[in-house]
């Protein structure tokens, strides 16, 4: 049987590949599968996939007809995946040598639902280390605890699909599937609903992820529509967690975190396409708009003066009939 299925989409990584490939092999097994989903890739990704997959024991190839983005190449993983537990990865980042069955050890020692890792940054020539945000580490946790505080970062606010490792039971239960077709934020309700319904979890100190960020090609990097998508992931929080039996306990924190996103977001505006950052400033004030009142005002409030502001003034204009966002 297949212990862990490792699933990996691909999409125009050409340049960095090869080291994710190599790091997958560092970290085979007999008993580990990988599964390299190519996004209907356009450079020569796809190339590099077929030349490394002689060379990397469990490997196999899934490949899209068309580019369906991260959410969906994940999920397509996850319905070829035959292993007893799973995790995922990135194609332009990496692993360290071992990594992987140390991940599989700390989830078979806990014996929880899903388990949760710190990771390192790699930005060029840097390193830094960023942890789950949660104190309490190598024991079993109740999932739904880990929510609150709504004015602190919690276990929600660290989305990473892969700085963990998931039992299959999570795929039986309908929990571990993203949202299709979501361009960015796909991780946001699917590690609320993994919070809201899963029953165990646990938090390890294990450095073997590494996340390189500052790529300029990354969809994080640029300024295009698909980013706009953080609007149709964080109000599928809002309405999943509203229909909550404890929504009166979790709504602050879903609604608190919609407007530190959308804060980030008016913040950098300037990357935007000048269309697209109108187009923010339309969804963004519909966001704030649709949002429960009190707990929106109760959020603001709550919030630094710079951000609150700057909410406070796109909650005061109005959606006019043609969309556009006036005074």
């Amino acid at each position: 049987m297949v212990k862990l299925s490792v699933i990996v989409p691909f999409y125009n990584v050409q340049a960095f590949a090869p080291d994710m490939l190599r790091s997958l092999r560092a970290n085979a097994r007999p008993d580990f599968e990988f599964i390299l989903v190519d996004d209907c890739a356009t450079d020569e990704t796809p190339s590099i996939l077929e030349r490394a997959v002689p060379t990397l024991p469990g490997a196999r190839i899934v490949t899209h007809e068309q580019n369906g983005g991260l959410a969906t190449a994940r999920n397509t993983g996850i319905d070829a995946a035959d292993g007893e537990y799973l995790t995922f990865l990135d194609g332009d980042d990496w692993l360290a040598p071992g990594y992987l069955a140390e991940l599989l050890g700390a989830i078979e020692g806990l014996g929880t639902d899903f388990v949760r890792t710190d990771h390192v940054v790699s930005n060029g020539r840097d390193r830094s280390i960023a942890r789950v945000p949660h104190g309490r580490r190598g024991v079993v946790l109740n999932p739904r605890e880990a929510i609150l505080p709504a004015n602190r970062s919690t276990s929600v606010d660290y989305p990473y699909a892969w700085a963990g490792i998931y039992h299959r039971r999570l795929v039986d239960s309908g929990l571990l599937h993203f949202p299709h077709g979501l361009r960015t934020a796909e991780d946001r309700p699917w590690i609320w609903r993994l919070h809201r319904e899963a029953k165990s979890f646990g938090v390890v100190g294990l450095l073997g992820v590494f996340y390189r960020r500052g790529i300029a090609t990354s969809l994080t990097q640029i300024g295009d529509v698909r980013q706009l998508d953080f609007i149709k992931s964080f109000d599928q929080v809002l309405a999943e967690t509203a229909t909550d039996p404890d929504a009166a306990l979790f709504m602050p924190k879903a609604v608190r975190t919609y407007c530190a996103v959308i804060a980030h977001h008016l913040n950098s505006i300037e990357r935007f396409e000048p269309a697209v950052a109108r187009q923010l400033k339309t969804m963004s004030a519909g966001a704030l708009k649709k949002m429960p009142q009190d707990i929106l005002t109760e959020a603001l409030d709550s919030m630094d003066l710079e951000r609150s502001v700057r909410l406070r003034r796109l909650r005061r204009r109005l959606v006019s009939g043609n969309g556009t966002v006036t005074a």
